[in-house]
């Protein structure tokens, strides 16, 4: 049941995505490959690095191969249950260094709760961030509905595949700006290789300022690698 459900939300998505390709003259294509370092300091707090390099492969209709930015981040996560858990992060983003565009500060204060009524697992997740360049400071509130399963049994051993969707809306707002509101659907297939490494890769597809008169429509390919210590 579980790999029928998935075969069909990944044609679902192929489609959506097929047809905005061919249909939107505003598409933008990304590529962006992360690497991520978990570490725990204790039973109930962890900490994780990471860093993701963004690259143009579509933009202004023509396919290329051009970084975008450099983003670097650290999240302290505290959990206060066994299915919640508060963090907060920051970030920044070398922009500057690869095209016309700001370098960004971002602070990031969350707050996430799961439930696992059988072998899927649901996420809800809340998060306000402060978005900080020099021009200005732009307050962005997010929420995001998350399932992730095994694709292999019940239960994740390693070697064996697993499924992760989300759905996301984000409200930002900024000083003598109109509200921007954008949406975000995304599902990665990845692979639990032994105890502490993980490898994902998917695709997700984004609506940015969908309440303007011109919205943009943005695909990311998605490739990232976990380590847990």
């Amino acid at each position: 049941m579980i790999m029928s459900f998935t075969k069909w939300f990944l044609f679902f998505v192929f489609l959506m995505l097929m047809g905005t390709v061919q249909a939107q003259e505003n598409l933008t294509g990304y590529w962006q490959p992360q690497f991520a370092v978990n570490y725990q300091v204790s039973g109930s707090y962890s900490h994780n690095f990471s860093i993701a390099n963004r690259n143009y492969i579509v933009n202004d209709e023509e396919f290329t191969l051009k970084v975008r930015q450099l983003d670097l981040a650290h999240f302290s996560k505290l959990k206060m249950r066994d299915n919640q858990s508060i963090a907060l992060g920051i970030q920044y983003r070398f922009r500057q260094n690869f095209e016309d565009g700001e370098n960004e500060l971002r602070l990031t204060q969350q707050y996430n709760i799961t439930s696992k009524p059988h072998t899927i697992r649901f996420g809800h997740r809340l998060r306000t961030e402060q978005r900080i360049t020099k021009a200005l400071t732009t307050h962005r509130f997010r929420y995001r509905f998350a399932l992730d399963f095994p694709l292999v049994g019940e239960k994740l051993d390693p070697g064996e595949p697993y499924f992760v969707g989300s759905f996301e809306n984000l409200l930002s707002v900024a000083k003598s700006n109109a509200p921007q509101y954008d949406t975000r659907l995304s599902g990665q297939v990845g692979w639990q290789l032994n105890s502490g490494i993980k490898f994902q890769m998917g695709v997700e597809y984004r609506i940015e300022d969908y309440g303007s008169g011109l919205p943009q429509d943005i695909l990311f390919l998605l490739t990232s690698a976990q380590l847990s210590l």
